[in-house]
């Protein structure tokens, strides 16, 4: 049994997490919610008593594990070891070598992405002070795709067809602030818009926000609209900084993303955001290989709804 006590004091932790404010029904937020027996299930490690719920007014019954990435698991003692893996940034060959137990490299892929699945939900909070920010791009990726019809398959990450910023680059969006709270994410294909600035960041700034970027006019026209102080600095490197205001912050983390990303030998586009996500978790230090870290890391994924099955995964939509 001493495999399973991490797993089951996270399960105790998630149990906890998720009804802090009462009992309630994570699809429709109903708390008619009442305690509906327990029930034992199957693992390889033996059996394991669940807590079961139902919902008076629709009738469904749920447990605190539905609609979260532990959802009919039959491994529950594997997935603190495998986050282990996850922080460490082990390949997933590595990683089912390490876990053993008839996990294959295929089975840990999507554990992967339900876990990020969930990651990626966790809100950014409002920006303080002087905030950072620049976009960087990644070639578009079909990664995975048994039949590309536009273009030849690359290998390895590849090349883009065009030179500069076309629709074969995705543009992704980086705001960082002096106290390292951080948001990125993916804007769609070619260069970025005003629009999809709004849409992505407008609700983490205000006018109490110094704004720093590069000169380029989507990032001129926003702050204008918005009514932010804003510092330009061009592309050619002349001026790098202006007083206390710079953006060399947002660049590092830009460096880093890339030298961590490369590892994958090209990611498909569709998956992109889960990457950003892992990350971002990475970058803040926030989950340092520690026991502690990593049975938070599993309880923080089971906090958001996450629908994505095995065959929804792969039908991810791309850009």
């Amino acid at each position: 049994m001493k495999p399973l006590s991490a797993p089951i004091r996270a399960i105790d932790e998630i149990q906890e997490q998720k009804h802090i404010g009462g009992l309630v029904l994570s699809t429709s937020e109903s708390h008619s919610v009442v305690r509906f027996g327990k029930y034992v299930i199957k693992t390889r490690a033996g059996e394991v008593k669940r807590q079961r719920y139902r919902c008076k007014f629709c009738r469904q019954t749920f447990n605190d594990l539905t609609n979260t990435p532990l959802q009919r698991t039959r491994r529950p003692h594997l997935w603190v070891r495998f986050i282990e893996c996850m922080i460490e940034g082990f390949s997933l060959r590595k990683c089912a070598e390490k876990l053993g137990e008839e996990v294959t490299y295929v089975t840990l892929f999507y554990w992967r992405h339900k876990i990020l699945s969930a990651l990626k939900q966790i809100p950014t909070e409002a920006f303080q002070g002087i905030v950072e920010m620049d976009e960087t791009y990644f070639l578009y990726s079909e990664k995975g795709k048994r039949n590309i019809s536009e273009r030849k398959s690359r290998k390895r990450g590849g090349k883009a067809e065009f030179r500069g910023i076309s629709n074969d680059q995705i543009c992704v969006l980086v705001a960082r602030d002096r106290q390292k709270m951080t948001f990125s994410g993916v804007l769609g294909r070619g260069r970025i818009r005003t629009t999809k600035l709004d849409e992505a960041i407008g609700g983490q700034l205000s006018d109490s926000n110094v704004l720093c970027t590069v000169s380029w006019r989507a990032f001129s026209f926003y702050a204008n609209s918005k009514g932010l102080d804003h510092y330009r600095f061009k592309s050619d490197g002349k001026q790098r900084v202006k007083g206390v205001y710079h953006i060399q912050n947002v660049n590092s983390y830009h460096s880093r993303l890339k030298r961590w990303i490369d590892r994958f030998n090209g990611v498909a586009t569709k998956y992109l955001q889960n990457y950003l996500a892992w990350f971002r978790c990475l970058d803040s230090k926030e989950y340092e290989n520690t026991t502690s870290n990593k049975k938070n890391m599993l309880v923080a994924s089971c906090l958001f709804t996450v629908n994505e099955t095995n065959s929804k995964l792969r039908r991810t939509a791309s850009y």
